[in-house]
Formats: C-alpha cells, structure tokens, sequence
C-alpha cells in the first residue's frame, strides 16, 4: 500500500474524532529519537535536566496513585517500570507503550497504563493554582468569610450583611470545601472520559446549610445582593438545582406574598411541599447528570468565575485572570440525607475508583 494512503487511526480519532487521547489504546515511537521529539512537541525538553526530573516526578507520582489510590497490587505492576534504574531512560515507557511484540503484551498495556496516569497529573498540575493558590483562595474566599458571623453567646452561625443591608439568615453549617487534591482531581478526570483538567471547576469552594428549604434561596439572594458573587460570571451548563424547581419556587412565594395569615416557618414549608405534590410528575429539576452521584444528593450547586489580580514582586506588570469556584446550598432535610448514610460518598469515590482502573486498562479490542 502506497505510504500516501496509510493513517494511524487512533490519532486520526483523537485529533478530529472527538475521542480522548487517553483512551488510544498503543502508542507509535519505535526509537529514543522519535521518544525526544514526541516529548518535546508535549512540553518536556529532555535536554533540560529539570525537565527530565518532572518527568520522573509524574513517574513515581503515577505508580503512587496506581498502587495506593487505585487498588492495584504491587505484584502485578512489572518490575521493570517499579525500579527508574531498570527502566533507565523515561523515553523507554513510550517505547513499551509502542510494543507490537505478543510476548511484551502485559508490558505494553502497564507502560500505557502509567502514561495516561502521567498525562492527567501534568494537566492536573499545570494551571494556575499551582502558581498562586495563596492568592486564588484569598480573593475568592474572604468575600464570604466576611459575612459569616458566629455568635458565641448561642453559638449560631448566621450570614449577615456587613453592612446590615438585609436581615441575618441563620445557617446550620458553612464549610470551605477541602482544597481537591491532584490525586482525586486526576481520579475524576481518568473516571469521566468527557472531563478536562481545564474543565474541573471545583477545586474550591464552599458549602451552606440552612434550616428549611426556602433559606436555601434566600441565600443565594443574598450573595447576589450583598455582591458577594458576581451572577454575570456564573457558567449556566454548570448548575445543578434538585432540590426545588425555580419556576416552581417563584409561583409559591407569589402565592404567599398575596396571604394575609401568619406565615411561620412550617407552614411556608407547607406551601412549598404542597404545590410539588401538585405538579406530580410534571416537575423538571435541573440537574447536571454525573453517573457517579448518589440519587438521594440534593442540593443548589453553581460554579461562578471571580476575577483574580495579581500583583508581582519586583515591579512587574499587575496583571488578572478569571478561576472558577463552587457554591453549593442545601437544607437541613437534604444534609441529613447525606450523613445518615455515610457509605453513600464511599461509595461515590468506589464508583470513581472502578471507572478510573477501568480506563487505564481497557478491554483489549
């Protein structure tokens, strides 16, 4: 056949398939020079001696994650990529992972294996956070710290307007979300095949519980209002919302705007519970879908954007970027679904788990 007319399929499918690179199931360098260029296209120049430690960094970060993260035994990880020294050279995991010899079989899907782990940690670990979290976490963070008293008296926690322009609402719980490790960040990324390093929008964040359904949207009125978020900046595709449909929600509270009898909490809980047993199966939540989430999860998420400004040391140029962030709200009822059942999230990180070893070992086709 004519070299004119011979492609490599996977990569064609790759670049203008819309399949992920992770998921090509054998590389195509065949020698340490084809290795070189190949890395060097990636971003690593080996003649660099700090590009080749990184290298050997993602290396021992990837073995790490497989053996303690992932579950996989050391025994069944070839000794030849356990040990640098035997391996020698980090161009010869391209190499194996390039193998077309039967007998290297086993070799050619671990050396593939342990490169897609390394691909998603150089992704993982490249963006902005790493090169100023101090900064990211203190802009966007602060912000809400600001409106979050405690009262040591009655140890209450409210969220209360610094500057008293709306009443106090009383929370059961804010929490700042644990900063997402590059572990769990590369865990999510091998377990969802549509998911980016540059699309995990939830590396920060933060949490709020309230006491009844309809605090849950009083809160988010209140961030809007007291500008603690900017709602221009929020990523629609983003949001989830099962927890109460907002048209839904509009139409009940212009019902109870127009009652003249004493509206206590639990009979605007009522009036809410009431008109979603109206609608029946005509209610339409907003819910972005993640396989891996349990159905009992119910909450207002949103991922918004704040515009960071950095300012270097030594008399360089100010300059900003925008990072994205995450607010979740749920009320008491929903929180509580969430810790009676404490194997729920286990078992969401097992889901995780089955699907990231999963794609690092496809079926062989």
């Amino acid at each position: 056949m004519p070299q004119r007319f011979i492609f490599d399929s996977s990569i064609l499918d790759s670049v203008v398939g819309g399949h992920s690179a992770i998921d090509i199931p054998k590389l195509n360098i065949h020698s340490l020079e084809a290795a070189s260029s190949f890395l060097l296209s990636y971003g690593f120049d080996l003649t660099r001696e700090e590009d080749v430690e990184k290298l050997w960094y993602y290396h021992r970060r990837a073995l790490v994650l497989m053996l303690e993260k992932l579950g996989f035994q050391e025994a069944e990880l070839p000794e030849v990529f356990r040990d640098y020294k035997q391996l020698g050279d980090i161009r010869q995991l391209l190499i194996y992972a390039s193998s077309q010899n039967p007998d290297e079989q086993n070799l050619q899907r671990w050396a593939c294996a342990i490169i897609r782990c390394m691909h998603v940690f150089v992704h993982a670990e490249n963006d902005l956070f790493s090169s100023f979290a101090e900064e990211i976490q203190s802009q966007i963070l602060t912000p809400f710290q600001d409106c979050i008293l405690h009262d040591g008296n009655t140890h209450r926690t409210f969220l209360k307007s610094p500057a008293d322009h709306l009443d106090p609402i009383e929370l059961l719980g804010f929490e700042v979300k644990p900063f997402k490790t590059s572990s769990s960040t590369v865990i999510k990324l091998l377990a969802k095949p549509d998911a980016l390093a540059m699309k995990i929008f939830d590396k920060l964040g933060v949490r709020f519980v309230t006491r009844n359904l309809f605090d849950t949207f009083q809160v988010v009125r209140f961030l809007i209002k007291e500008d603690v978020i900017s709602f221009p900046h929020i990523m629609p595709d983003q949001s989830s919302n099962n927890l109460y449909p907002v048209s839904l929600f509009m139409k009940v509270c212009d019902d109870l705007s127009h009652r003249l009898d004493t509206l206590d909490e639990k009979s605007i809980q009522e009036a809410f519970d009431l008109k979603l047993q109206e609608e029946g199966d005509n209610v339409k939540f907003l819910r972005k879908e993640n396989f891996f989430s349990g159905e009992d999860y119910r909450f207002i998420k949103f991922i918004s954007r704040k515009l960071i400004h950095i300012k270097p040391q030594g008399g360089k140029e100010a300059f900003s970027f925008f990072y994205p962030f995450e607010v979740q709200i749920m009320d008491h009822a929903a929180h509580e679904r969430i810790l009676s059942g404490p194997s729920e999230h286990q078992a969401y990180k097992e889901r995780q788990r089955t699907a990231a070893r999963k794609r690092l070992f496809p079926d062989p086709s």
